[in-house]
């Protein structure tokens, strides 16, 4: 039986410090997508709201902006030592709220715990540049400095990871934050922040708020935000781009991808399908990072397909807490719906459904999220299933004759997030790293994510902005940087005159 409304658990927001649930709100459902019931409430946020948790770190802002960078880094250590401790229960809350299997929530809390480790080192981090006798008696030196109040708009696929791509190292270089995660899997970033502040973060400094549009609508309007963060859809990416950029406000406004894996006929062929099978089907397809495409090269079509039909249809499907399983469900009825509906456009198209998951069911779990794996060979670019990004357990395979004709066909493609070639040629290898036009590119890596000192980001419709997150990109964006040009003269100096100023 379902728990009644009125018992269910309500996830606060937290501003300045303490959770809050702001009378009134409209409140939104949280789902457990294994059973499919609604597990807790969420309360949305509206402009007011949003004002509080900008005035919050707003006035927060001065003492932390003007704290040693040591000092800061001091509390980002503790912090560190905090979510370490507390990784299996953060992994715990992103299973029960997004699907995924417990593995796999741990090894991306892992990877959201990496940027703490990065942002630690922000003294040597936020170090400028000096030259002495730029011209006579006169020295240069820059300076970074924080851009103010920042907020970060995050997916509900990684509901600890993508978050800690942004808060930390905006943190860390001295801005305060304001965080609104999905609202269908709120719980990770509050219990961070309650981390956080225990970690000895002043209060205001972090702030969550939760809600849908009208949250979002307020934060891009907001006068008191000054640079915004964002990972999503590339329609919303490109609309909050543009709104950002009418309001004066900094923003890297992260897309959707259609991550394609060339295959060349002289890969490891088990090796290989074992990658692309992780790459497609874990997580259920909703990463940002799925290979969702792959572009068989020549006499590798055919053993290859025969070979990920047999994979895909041995993944073990259930609950996320089930011990043993490889995939669980999609995050809600309506997403998993909008994927089977992709597979029907599939078969309409004429592409050769070779593993079809769309009436597969859990038992015990019947009323669960679920979607079995999907694999389409023979897709042709123009198809709905190639142009679109799914996000779902759905791989296809499109065939080509050549290296030169599958560069061709990714450099062509809208998306430019990721990218990965399979080959044993380090010629061909080489040759795909330098010519193909997409942000992130794996060699016999599926899923080329950066390590947290490098920085993630993608090309074309997949990044809308000139930087990416985390990593010294990150530190960059989260930061501007001030020249200071400067001379001491003596009494025999002459003075400035009329004309522009050389040095020399």
């Amino acid at each position: 039986m379902n728990t009644p409304v009125e018992a269910l658990a309500t996830v606060p927001m937290w501003i300045a410090g303490k959770p809050v649930v702001p009378a009134g709100a409209r409140m939104g459902e949280v789902y457990n997508p294994a059973t499919g019931a609604v597990a807790r409430l969420v309360p949305y946020a509206d402009a007011a709201t949003v004002d509080a948790a900008v005035q919050a770190a707003a006035a927060a802002l001065p003492a932390w902006r003007d704290a040693p960078p040591l000092r800061r880094a001091r509390v980002m250590q503790k912090f560190l030592q905090l979510m370490q401790e507390h990784q299996k229960e953060l992994a715990a809350l992103a299973t029960a709220e997004h699907g995924k299997t417990l593995p796999d929530a741990l090894g991306s809390v892992q990877r959201g715990i990496e940027v703490i480790e990065f942002a630690c080192g922000i003294p040597h981090l936020l170090k400028g540049e000096y030259s002495e006798n730029v011209g006579s008696g006169v020295d240069c030196h820059t300076v970074r400095q924080p851009v103010g109040v920042c907020a970060g708009i995050t997916p509900f696929n990684f509901p600890a990871m993508v978050p800690l791509w942004m808060f930390p190292v905006a943190i860390a270089c001295g801005n305060t934050f304001m965080l609104k995660p999905s609202e269908k899997v709120p719980s990770c970033s509050v219990r961070m922040a309650e981390l956080f502040r225990q970690a000895g973060l002043p209060d205001g400094v972090l702030n969550v708020v939760h809600g849908d549009k009208e949250a979002v609508d307020a934060i891009l309007a907001h006068p008191g935000v000054s640079a915004v963060s964002f990972v999503g859809s590339t329609p919303i990416a490109r609309h909050i781009y543009e709104t950002c950029a009418r309001n004066g406000k900094r923003v890297q406004a992260l897309g959707g991808a259609k991550n394609h894996a060339v295959v060349l006929p002289d890969a490891d062929i088990e090796f290989t399908a074992d990658a692309l099978i992780g790459a497609g089907y874990g997580s259920a397809g909703e990463r940002c990072m799925a290979i969702s495409a792959v572009v068989a090269v020549g006499a590798a079509a055919d053993p290859l397909v025969a070979l990920l039909k047999k994979k895909a249809e041995a993944i073990k499907i259930g609950a996320g807490t089930t011990e043993g399983v490889d995939m669980g469900p999609l995050v809600s009825a309506v997403h998993r719906d909008k994927v089977k509906g992709y597979v029907d456009l599939g078969v309409k198209e004429g592409a050769r459904l070779v593993v079809d998951g769309r009436e597969f069911v859990v038992k015990g779990h019947e009323n669960g999220f679920f979607l079995g794996t999907t694999l389409f060979d023979n897709v042709k670019p123009a198809m709905g299933i190639y142009k679109d990004e799914i996000f779902g357990p759905v791989l296809i395979v499109l065939r080509v004759k050549t290296l030169e004709e599958a560069i061709a066909l990714v450099n062509s493609n809208p998306y430019a997030n990721g990218t990965a070639i399979f080959t044993e040629s380090g010629g061909a290898a080489r040759r795909f790293e330098n010519e193909i036009q997409v942000g992130m590119v794996g060699v016999n890596v599926p899923i080329p994510v950066p390590v947290a000192y490098y920085s993630f980001g993608g090309w074309k419709n997949s990044l809308f902005g000139d930087l990416h997150v985390h990593g010294t990109e990150g530190v960059k964006f989260y930061t501007r940087t001030k020249v200071v040009t400067t001379r001491w003269p003596h009494q025999d100096t002459p003075a400035p005159g009329f004309n522009m100023p050389t040095l020399g």
